[in-house]
């Protein structure tokens, strides 16, 4: 594959990305809405509001979003750790479900612990208040947490990732097939953004470094 001409993002991106010759012409990005009420969504309380996290895998946020490629739209849903803003699991499909949600529930709880009182923030969609996903969330024996009615600042660092991968690694592209988008999706997430990308947000650290240091630390 060749690496194509990117509008407006990060040069060393750019750089990474033809290295390893990935290409595509990506879609636009959305952002998703909630959906309306519904009896038989459940909802909880904002729990993310009364502490801050201080050590990984206490605090975990999680959000879809669109992609729409070649006129067909595409469902990213991530799970964000909130203490140190690496992606701990994330799904792809062709339908926004609460199965997509769950499958990235399951890819994070694959390869992460949960600490006693975890806590999962998202916003009150069906994928997230589902029976389902709540008997889900609660297996694992962890705490969930939704936005408040029209706070949609509450998932403020899943949102700003969102756009942090527009910008850094879509705007501009094209895909040829589904199979392409996961393939640049997981260089993006796991190999770039989560171990190389460093976050204003952490004092200019990486992702990957932060949560070492904290382990170091205790």
């Amino acid at each position: 594959m060749v690496a194509s001409t990117f509008w407006g993002e990060s040069p060393r991106v750019e750089r990474l990305m033809r290295h390893v010759g990935l290409v595509g012409k990506a879609g636009r990005i959305y952002r998703r809405k909630a959906l309306a009420g519904n009896p038989c969504i459940r909802v909880a309380n904002n729990r993310i509001e009364l502490d801050a996290p201080t050590r990984p895998n206490q605090q975990w946020a999680g959000d879809v979003t669109y992609l729409k490629v070649n006129g067909q739209w595409f469902y990213l849903a991530v799970i964000l750790d909130l203490y140190s803003r690496r992606i701990v699991g994330w799904s792809l499909d062709r339908s926004r479900t609460v199965e997509l949600t769950t499958a990235a529930l399951e890819n994070a709880l694959a390869h992460r612990e949960v600490e006693p009182g975890m806590v999962f923030h998202s916003d009150r969609g069906s994928e997230y208040g589902a029976f389902s996903y709540q008997q889900a969330l609660k297996r694992a024996g962890i705490t969930p947490s939704m936005n408040r009615p029209k706070h949609m600042t509450d998932n403020a660092h899943v949102e700003s990732f969102f756009r942090t991968m527009k910008t850094e690694s879509f705007k501009g592209l094209e895909f040829g097939s589904m199979n392409e988008l996961r393939v640049t999706l997981s260089w993006y997430i796991d190999n770039y953004y989560n171990t190389q990308r460093r976050h204003s947000g952490l004092g200019y650290k990486i992702p990957s470094d932060y949560e070492q240091r904290a382990a170091r630390a205790h």
